[in-house]
C-alpha cells in the first residue's frame, strides 16, 4: 500500500506564515506589543542548547521576540524558582518554557508548577495537565498537542479507533493519551512494565511510538493499515519505530525527521500567540 507521509515540516511552514499575520495584527492593534517567548536554560548540555536556539529561531521567523535566560549547571531548585516568578511577573512575557531536562540537584516538576497557568505555552504543569485532560481550557503539552494538530489537518479518524501509545512521560505519553481519549478514541498506554506488549501494539489502529528508546517497536508488530506516529528522535535521525520497514505497512506515517519534531516547536510558538492574544483581549476563542 502507498502509504500518507504525516509531513510535519511543511504543516509547520505553513503555520507559521498564518502565525506571522497574526503577530502583525496584535502589534497594530497593541501599540506594538510584541509577543515574548522566555526560554529557561539550565546548564551546559549542548542538546539542550540546540533546542533553545531552534526554538529562538521559529519566534524570530513569525516576527515574535524570544528572552532567553542561562542559569550555571550548579543552580538551586530555589534559585529557578525565584527565575520563573521574576518571569511570572513581567507582564510583557506571554510564555515561559523551561527546557528539559535539567541538572538532577533541581526538582523539576515543582520548577514546572511554579510557571504561571497562563503562560504555561509548553503545557508542563499538573494544573494544565488536569485541565486538558477534563476538556477544559488549556496549553497541551507541546508534543501531543503538535501531534494532534497534524493528525487533524490531514484528516487522521480518531473517534473509535484503538490508539495505543507505547510511553508514559508526563509530558509526553500520559497528556498524548489523554488528548486521543478526549478526541473519542480508545487508549491504550504500554511501558516497560506492560505484559504482552507486542499483542496489544499489534491491536493499534493507531500506534504512538513514545518510549525513548531507538527503532524499540518493530515494524512486525504493527498491524497493516495503522496509523504510525514516531515522537522519538536519536542519533542517526531514526525514532522510537523501525520506520523503515513500518512505512510499507502503514496507511499514514509520520517521518523521522520531519514528522513530530517540526510540530514540537511549532506548537509552542502557536501557543504562544495565542497567549498574547488572550492577554490583549484579541483571541477568538
Amino acid at each position: 500500500m502507498t502509504a500518507l507521509i504525516l509531513d510535519g515540516t511543511s504543516l509547520a511552514q505553513s503555520t507559521e506564515e498564518a502565525l506571522s499575520l497574526r503577530v502583525e495584527r496584535l502589534k497594530s492593534k497593541t501599540d506594538q506589543r510584541t509577543p515574548i517567548l522566555a526560554t529557561i536554560l539550565v546548564g551546559n548540555d549542548p542538546s539542550s542548547a540546540t533546542y533553545v536556539r531552534m526554538k529562538g529561531n521559529a519566534c524570530r521567523r513569525v516576527g515574535m521576540e524570544s528572552l532567553q535566560v542561562t542559569l550555571p549547571e550548579q543552580t538551586t531548585t530555589e534559585e529557578l524558582v525565584a527565575e520563573i516568578e521574576k518571569l511570572n511577573q513581567n507582564p510583557d512575557i506571554h510564555g515561559i518554557l523551561l527546557q528539559h531536562p535539567v541538572p538532577a540537584q533541581i526538582d523539576e516538576r515543582v520548577c514546572f508548577d511554579t510557571i504561571d497557568i497562563e503562560k504555561d505555552v509548553d503545557g508542563v504543569t499538573s494544573l494544565g495537565f488536569g485541565r486538558m485532560s477534563l476538556g477544559e481550557k488549556a496549553y497541551g503539552s507541546a508534543t501531543p498537542a503538535g501531534i494532534m494538530r497534524l493528525l487533524e489537518h490531514h484528516e487522521i479518524p480518531l473517534s473509535g479507533k484503538h490508539a495505543v501509545v507505547v510511553g508514559r512521560s508526563p509530558i509526553l505519553g500520559k497528556p498524548m493519551a489523554m488528548m486521543l481519549l478526549n478526541a473519542n478514541a480508545t487508549v491504550t498506554i504500554c511501558h516497560s512494565k506492560t505484559v504482552d506488549l507486542i499483542s496489544l501494539i499489534q491491536q493499534a489502529d493507531i500506534i504512538v511510538g513514545a518510549v525513548g528508546m531507538p527503532e524499540f517497536i518493530k515494524a512486525d508488530w504493527i498491524k497493516l493499515g495503522a496509523v504510525v506516529v514516531d515522537a522519538g528522535y536519536h542519533p542517526g535521525k531514526i525514532g522510537d519505530i523501525d520506520l523503515e520497514a513500518a512505512k510499507g505497512r502503514s496507511s499514514a506515517y509520520t517521518p523521522v525527521p520531519g514528522g513530530v519534531g517540526p510540530m514540537t516547536i511549532n506548537t509552542l510558538i502557536y501557543q504562544t500567540v495565542d497567549a498574547a492574544e488572550r492577554k490583549h483581549g484579541l483571541s477568538k476563542s
